[in-house]
C-alpha cells in the first residue's frame, strides 16, 4: 500500500461531530467529485471532494454519503453508496471497492451500490424535514464547472420542493478547521516527506540548473516515499521569477548569484503540507540577500508568537504588517518618516509584502474555516511572510506549518532547515 492505513475511527468521529450540529429530522446528501475531462478521451487525475473524504475516507469516484440520523430504522441512519464493480471494470481500471472494503475504510456498516441510491433516497426523504446539501463556499473559490453536488441540488429541489434546505458547507468549515490527532499525524508525514525532498535538492542545486529539474527532484523524492506527488502546483522561481507570487512555469535556468524561491510540498493520504524555502543558487548568500533573508525570518518567528487561541486573523495580519514595516525600514526600502506618513492602508509595506501571512491547512491547501474565526487550539496554519524587491530581482519567502496549542504552537516543519547558516552548510556539505 502507498499510504499507511488511516484509522476508520477518524471518519466515524467526523460523522458523529457533524450529526451533533444538524437540526432534528434532517438528512445529509453529499456527493464525491466528478472525473473531469481534458480533450479527446483524456481525463484529469481524480481528486476526491474534501468534505466527502473527511466524512468517509473513500477516495473513489461516483461515491455518495447519505446520513439520516433520526431515521426510523437504525440501519438507514448511515448509508454509503459506491460504484458497483465488474470484471470489465477490473480489467480496464483495476479493482474498485467492494462493500466490505468500503466498510473497512469508512466505518460505515451499510454500503449499497450506486444504482440503488435513488430508491433509498425516495424512501427516506419523507422521514425528514430538512435536507443539507453542499456547495463550495470557500471565500476564494471561483467555480466555473458544475459539480455533482451542484447538479444534485437542482434535481433534489425539483423533486422535493416542500422540504427545508440547509447549507452543509458552514458546518463542514466549522468541523474541519480544528484537526483531529489522526489528521495531524498524517500531516506530519506529509511534512516529513517534504523535508526529504528539500534536503535532496539542497545537494542538487547549482548554477545553470533548470527550475524544472529541481521540480523533478522533488517529485521523485515525494513519490518514492509514498506521496501521490505535489500538494499543489509547485513554484520554483529563480531570480526575478521569485517576485511573481504564483509563478508556476518553472522553465528558466538558475544563474550564479541569484536566489531561488521554492514553494513546494507533498501530500500524504489526502492531507497536505505547504512549505516555502529560498536558497542561494551558488550556495552562498550575498550580504544583501542575507539581510533580507534574516528580515523575513525575524517576521516569521514573531508571527508565530501572535498565533494563539482567541486572537483573530485580521488583528494578527495587522500586527504582522507592523512588524514587516520595521524590517523594510531597516533594509532601506523607505524611511521611518515615509512609513509614518503612508496611512493605514500601508501601501509602502504592501509594495514589498502584498499577501496574507497565514492560511488554514488540511485536506485543502487553502483549507476551509469561517471568516475571521478566532484562532483555536488544534488548528493548523501556515506562517509565510515574504519580501519581494522587484527592482532588485530579489524575492524571499519562508513558510512553515504550525499546530496551535494552548501554551505554544507545535511546528510540523521544525526539522526542515531554515537558518541561513544551515542552508549554506548543507549546500556545501
Amino acid at each position: 500500500m502507498r499510504y499507511e492505513r488511516i484509522s476508520p475511527e477518524l471518519f466515524v468521529r467526523n460523522r458523529e461531530r457533524l450529526k451533533s450540529l444538524l437540526k432534528p429530522n434532517s438528512a445529509v446528501v453529499l456527493h464525491g467529485n466528478d472525473t473531469y475531462p481534458t480533450s479527446a478521451d483524456g481525463t484529469l487525475p481524480f481528486k476526491q471532494a474534501s468534505d466527502l473524504y473527511y466524512l468517509t475516507g473513500v477516495d473513489q469516484e461516483e461515491t455518495i454519503l447519505l446520513l439520516v440520523p433520526d431515521a426510523y430504522d437504525a440501519k438507514d441512519r448511515e448509508i454509503l453508496f459506491v460504484k458497483e464493480t465488474s470484471e470489465l471494470i477490473a480489467i480496464w481500471e483495476g479493482a474498485k471497492l467492494t462493500k466490505e472494503a468500503a466498510t473497512g475504510v469508512s466505518g460505515i456498516g451499510r454500503v449499497e451500490w450506486l444504482g440503488n441510491f435513488e430508491s433509498h433516497l425516495h424512501r427516506l426523504i419523507p422521514q425528514v424535514e430538512n435536507i443539507y446539501l453542499s456547495t463550495n463556499e470557500h471565500l476564494r473559490a471561483h467555480v466555473v464547472v458544475e459539480t455533482r453536488n451542484a447538479r444534485f441540488i437542482k434535481e433534489c429541489q425539483a423533486r422535493y420542493p416542500l422540504h427545508r434546505y440547509e447549507r452543509l458547507s458552514p458546518l463542514m468549515h466549522r468541523l474541519r478547521m480544528v484537526k483531529d490527532a489522526e489528521e495531524i499525524r498524517v500531516m506530519q508525514q506529509a511534512c516529513d516527506i517534504t523535508e526529504a525532498g528539500f534536503r535532496r535538492v539542497l545537494g542538487f542545486i547549482q548554477p545553470e540548473v533548470g527550475e524544472w529539474e529541481i521540480e523533478a527532484e522533488y517529485l521523485h523524492e515525494f513519490v518514492r516515499r509514498g506521496s501521490r506527488g505535489f500538494a499543489y502546483t509547485p513554484i520554483i522561481g529563480s531570480g526575478k521569477n521569485a517576485c511573481v507570487l504564483h509563478y508556476v512555469e518553472n522553465d528558466q535556468r538558475c544563474h550564479d548569484g541569484e536566489l531561488i524561491l521554492m514553494d513546494v510540498a507533498a501530500e500524504y493520504g489526502g492531507w497536505n503540507a505547504d512549505m516555502t524555502r529560498t536558497v542561494p543558487v551558488n550556495g552562498r548568500f550575498s550580504k544583501r540577500q542575507r539581510d533580507v533573508y534574516e528580515a523575513v525570518l525575524s517576521v516569521m518567528r514573531s508571527a508565530n508568537s501572535l498565533i494563539y487561541p482567541g486572537n483573530k486573523p485580521a488583528g494578527y495580519q495587522s500586527a504582522v504588517i507592523e512588524l514587516m514595516e520595521r524590517e523594510l525600514v531597516n533594509l532601506g526600502l523607505f524611511t521611518a518618516k515615509e512609513a509614518m506618513a503612508q496611512g493605514p492602508d500601508k501601501p509602502l509595506v504592501k509594495k514589498y509584502f502584498m499577501h496574507g501571512t497565514s492560511h488554514h491547512l488540511g485536506l485543502d491547501v487553502h483549507d476551509v474555516a469561517p471568516p475571521n474565526q478566532p484562532f483555536e487550539e488544534g488548528m493548523v496554519l501556515t506562517i509565510e511572510p515574504g519580501i519581494y524587491i522587484r527592482e532588485e530581482g530579489l524575492g524571499i519567502r519562508l513558510e512553515n506549518n504550525v499546530v496551535i496549542g494552548e501554551n505554544g504552537n507545535f511546528d510540523l516543519m521544525a526539522n526542515i532547515p531554515l537558518e541561513a547558516d544551515d542552508i549554506e552548510s548543507l549546500m556545501h556539505g
